[in-house]
């Protein structure tokens, strides 16, 4: 598929759960567009596979690694001209992961405080994305994913902390606030493999950007996310914070 610029510099940060394919996202975006890509910080977080062996222990460290480097990847962010494709967002650190393992018990409340109290001090340097992108999946889908990219330490991870995350992350979504938001169905979509749905989520995201410069520009139209998806009733897209279809 032909690479395309974008008209004007735009930071896009695309969110969703463990295995929902970010990075792979990231990676097509960066390409495609011409973005400077930014991915976050997995293999080399030093507590990540503590995290997974004993949550409720290595939760804080973990999340506040995750917090500091992706602060870290925003300041980059500002300073720069280029368009950007982040993976992962830093509200989803504290506004659905965070909170996620506070809320299961894994977080202790002196902790989850401490933490808030980091993220609101980082808030007033932060510039949210111009356009969130939020990919949706199941939890069997996440799971098949998962395992074959083969990552041991992610071989701990309980399917009941996906589902958690999964309906915090829903939650997330509905109440987002920040800018605009596609929230894009990838259980049913296999945007690695297959070029017909590359290309659709490619279309999708061309349009919402475009849209970013042209205030005229009408909202895409319901029929676009069905295309050639005549077995599900289900809506593929969902667009909020002010761009409903």
């Amino acid at each position: 598929m032909q690479a395309s610029e974008v008209p004007q510099p735009i930071f896009v940060a695309i969110a969703g759960n463990i295995g929902s394919g970010k990075s792979s996202l990231t990676t097509l975006l960066s390409h495609h567009f011409k973005c400077r890509a930014y991915y976050e910080i997995v293999e080399t977080n030093p507590y990540l596979a503590d995290f997974y062996a004993d949550m409720r222990n290595w939760s804080f460290h973990t999340q506040i690694f995750f917090l500091t480097k992706r602060f870290q990847h925003l300041r980059e962010i500002l300073s720069t001209q280029e368009s950007v494709v982040q993976d992962r967002s830093i509200y989803e650190d504290a506004e659905v992961f965070a909170k996620n393992l506070f809320v299961r018990g894994f977080m202790s409340e002196r902790d989850f405080k401490t933490y808030v109290d980091h993220f609101e001090l980082l808030s007033d340097y932060l510039r949210a994305p111009d356009l969130m992108i939020y990919l949706r999946s199941n939890v069997d889908v996440l799971n098949t994913r998962i395992a074959a990219r083969n990552r041991s330490y992610e071989t701990r991870i309980p399917q009941s902390y996906l589902q958690s995350l999964n309906e915090t992350y829903e939650a997330w979504a509905e109440d987002y606030r920040h800018g605009p938001l596609i929230s894009i169905d990838v259980s049913k979509l296999d945007f690695v493999n297959s070029a017909e749905d590359l290309r659709q989520i490619l279309a999708i995201i061309k349009w919402e950007m475009d849209s970013l410069s042209n205030k005229n520009q009408f909202n895409l139209p319901f029929e676009a996310s069905q295309r050639g998806r005549k077995t599900s009733n289900q809506s593929l897209l969902t667009i909020t914070a002010g761009r409903a279809i």
